[in-house]
């Protein structure tokens, strides 16, 4: 059974750091882009960061040099570091792949975690 499961999110103050990690299970990330998407209450989806299969990493202009994507072939995951935490960063992240891809890599995801809630805040 294809899963995400997505973990390391929580309560943290402006300024300080989280770590949110992606364990994938029934196939082999080594072939696919995961990217990690996020939803604030009463707005869209927002592409956060990508990395293919690889290697190549994007960045929103919104977290480039704030977040680190980085991807673990071995142990089938990937993490986003999240430092320098703003308040507008608040969300519920969202690991995500594609399984069927086609093109270009991180514009279309078809499988999907259950998320995890970053509230920054004082």
């Amino acid at each position: 059974q294809v899963q995400l499961v997505e973990s390391g999110g929580g309560l943290v103050q402006p300024g300080g750091s989280l770590r949110l990690s992606c364990a994938a299970s029934g196939f082999t990330l080594d072939y696919y882009a995961l990217g990690w998407v996020r939803q604030a209450p009463g707005k869209e989806r927002e592409g956060v960061s990508c990395v293919s299969s690889d290697g190549i990493m994007y960045y929103a202009p919104s977290v480039k040099g704030r977040f680190t994507i980085s991807r673990d072939n071995a142990k089938n995951t990937v993490s986003l570091q999240m430092n320098s935490l703003k308040p507008e960063d608040t969300a519920v992240y969202y690991c995500a792949t594609d399984l069927n891809p086609v093109g270009s890599p991180c514009k279309e995801y078809d499988t999907w975690g259950q998320g995890t809630q970053v509230t920054v805040s004082s």
